[in-house]
């Protein structure tokens, strides 16, 4: 949603309750309360500050601000603001955690396997509060920073 008027999105706004199942070929901005699944595949969810979300999400590109109690599967990359609580797993091949952010769950990081014939190239790196070989680290119920 950084550019508007090249791709369309939608806004659900903090007044806004829904509870079902939301797809879309569009990016979406969750600033409400969603409960139910949420997939968008091939575009861009971002739960705003004040956004409570319990769902299952699978989108390109997850950005989290608010609330999100469910699993995240990002095909591109997570990210998790300061202002971020979120209590479920992450799959994605790029996750940024920013200082401050609560994660409680496990992360999972999907490697291209661009260089074919390497063990590395197919594998999963998961953690379970040990460092991850991204920009994160993952603990059971502590407070989750980025180490640089």
């Amino acid at each position: 949603m950084d550019n508007p008027s090249t791709t369309q999105s939608a806004h659900i706004g903090k007044s806004v309750r829904i509870k079902g199942e939301v797809s879309g070929s569009e990016d979406l901005f969750i600033d409400g309360n969603v409960e139910g699944n949420i997939r968008l595949d091939g575009n861009k969810l971002t739960i705003g500050q004040n956004g409570q979300v319990r769902a299952n999400i699978s989108a390109t590109t997850v950005t989290i601000g608010g609330k999100l109690e469910g699993n995240v599967h990002a095909t591109d990359r997570a990210e998790l603001k300061k202002s971020a609580v979120v209590m479920g797993d992450i799959v994605a091949s790029r996750v940024a955690i920013e200082d401050g952010a609560y994660f409680k769950g496990s992360l999972e990081i999907q490697r291209e396997s661009s260089k074919p014939g390497t063990a590395e190239s197919n594998a999963e790196a998961k953690t379970a509060g040990a460092a991850a070989p991204a920009s994160a680290t993952a603990a059971g119920s502590r407070e989750v920073t980025k180490t640089a």
